[in-house]
């Protein structure tokens, strides 16, 4: 009951740990230098737009449209950037977070090649793009409801994360058998994701948010670990 509470102030604990704050600092940059690029590519295709129609008055507007679409956009995106970006520095947070509390589960993992954690991120994003229109789809008819959409895409963001922070943790551990490909039950994996969905609605704790579900992911399922390990060795 009280594993994913104490699973996120482990992980919090650790937030100061020089290798989490360079893999912070290195998934910040990019994800804020990803944005920034998209608001200055926007903002000359609108101002190209604008002087081909030859709109009277469109000085500065295309830098204030772009600046207007991008923080929308980056309202919007920002989770599905922040993971794909998440994805390329995942493993060193799990190694980070097992150096610290398990240093006999680090000795045993997998180091993974760039190319698998690409085909991860693609992989992770394409199904958070369709599972977001899909919940648009679902949102629309709630619109008048007012908090409907929000509980929607929350719940929808919330079994996407549990299930991207979850496998960002155990891809490291993971066996080459299928049945032991979700170490964690269903309604933690959604309990984790809920969580830090609702912490990336918040401005500034959304730039931690991420660090911090990869971290208490891997306590989660080392905890998950430690029980079957215990479980077989009692039957």
């Amino acid at each position: 009951m009280f594993a994913l509470p104490s699973a996120l102030g482990r992980a919090a604990g650790q937030l100061a740990d020089p290798a989490i704050l360079r893999v912070l600092a290195k998934s910040i940059a990019i994800t804020l230098a990803l944005f920034v690029a998209a608001g200055i590519a926007a903002g000359f295709a609108i101002d190209f737009a604008l002087d081909r129609w030859d709109i009277a008055g469109s000085e500065g507007m295309g830098a204030l449209v772009a600046l207007l679409l991008t923080l929308v956009g980056g309202w919007l995106l920002f989770r599905l950037v922040a993971l794909a970006v998440l994805q390329f520095f995942a493993d060193e947070i799990v190694a980070a977070v097992e150096a610290r509390h398990y240093p006999d589960a680090r000795a045993s993992a997998q180091t993974l090649p760039w190319r698998r954690e690409l085909a991860a991120s693609v992989r992770a994003t394409f199904r958070a793009v369709i599972a977001n229109l899909i919940a648009l789809l679902l949102a629309i008819p709630l619109v008048f409801t007012a908090i409907g959409p929000a509980i929607v895409f929350w719940a929808v963001n919330a079994w996407l994360l549990g299930r991207e922070l979850q496998d960002l943790a155990w891809a490291r551990h993971r066996p080459s058998s299928a049945g032991a490909a979700n170490p964690l039950p269903a309604i933690e994996r959604f309990l984790l994701g809920g969580t830090i969905a609702g912490l990336m609605a918040v401005p500034f704790v959304n730039l931690l948010a991420p660090v911090l579900g990869a971290a208490a992911a891997v306590h989660l399922v080392h905890r998950r670990k430690e029980i079957s390990v215990a479980v077989a060795s009692s039957s």
